[in-house]
Order: C-alpha cells, then sequence, then structure tokens
C-alpha cells in the first residue's frame, strides 16, 4: 500500500488543490468517498480560495485529522480541547518543517492573480506544494501511528 504523503503528491500532480491533495489521500481512513471529499476540500486550495491564507495542505490535514478524531457534540467541550490542541501540535509541526503554515509565506512571492493558475510543467516546478501536502500527510501518518482510532 503507497503511504499517504506519497498518495497525496501524486493527487496535486494530476491537478487537484493542496486541501483536495491532503483530504483525498486518506480517504481510506476517513471512509469519505473520493468525490465527495474533493468537493469537501475544494474552496481551501490556494490558501483558501487564492486567498493565500492558511495553506490548503494544513486545511485538507486538519479535515483529515477532524474525521479522524474530531467530536460531534457542541457541548463535549474536553473534545473540543483535545481536537484543538492536536491541530495545534499538527501546525506547529508543519511550521517547523515548513517555516510558515501562510500559504503567501510559503510561496514567498504569490501570484497577484487570485484565479487558478494553469497546471503546466512550468507551474509544478516553481511551486512547492507538492512537497506542502506530503508534509501534512507524512504528519498526520506520524500523529495517527501515535494515536491509533
Amino acid at each position: 500500500m503507497m503511504d499517504h504523503a506519497t498518495k497525496a503528491a501524486e493527487l496535486f500532480l494530476q491537478g487537484y488543490n493542496c486541501a483536495q491533495a491532503v483530504a483525498v489521500a486518506f480517504c481510506d481512513l476517513t471512509g469519505m468517498d473520493k468525490d465527495y471529499a474533493a468537493k469537501l476540500a475544494s474552496g481551501f486550495g490556494g490558501g483558501m480560495g487564492g486567498l493565500r491564507e492558511v495553506c490548503g495542505a494544513v486545511s485538507g490535514m486538519n479535515m483529515v485529522l477532524g474525521c479522524l478524531y474530531g467530536y460531534e457534540s457542541p457541548t463535549n467541550d474536553e473534545a473540543k480541547k483535545l481536537l484543538y490542541s492536536r491541530v495545534r501540535e499538527l501546525a506547529e509541526g508543519f511550521r517547523e518543517q515548513t517555516g510558515s503554515i501562510i500559504c503567501r509565506e510559503i510561496l514567498k512571492n504569490p501570484p497577484a492573480d487570485p484565479n487558478p493558475s494553469p497546471r503546466t510543467a512550468e507551474y509544478y516546478a516553481k511551486r512547492p506544494c507538492a512537497r506542502m501536502v506530503m508534509v501534512a500527510a507524512g504528519l498526520l501518518d506520524e500523529f495517527i501511528a501515535k494515536n491509533p482510532l
């Protein structure tokens, strides 16, 4: 079986956005349908719809974390506290490996045009996003190994 980091990078290189690549890579564990996961994560690419805010790989990582370890009841404060601490832990791990969780800081010189860029060889050569989805998925795999479902 392919590891989730490699799967996420392959999905990104197939044209999925960064959030989708991470969310779809983990469908084997979340139980989500691939198309549903892709649709759910679709608005988070480009740092939330091209806003260049939180990296989509981080958003995808948090979606998977919520699917696997999240809570349903709005009154379950202990579960919320635990999930939020886990979100912060993974975000900090991502920041340590990449320098930031903010898309525009990771890209260093983000495009001024918020519209999606055509996925060409030049696009993939200039963007660190395949590495970002690998980092996010790798952190999730490590977390899951230490915190069995």
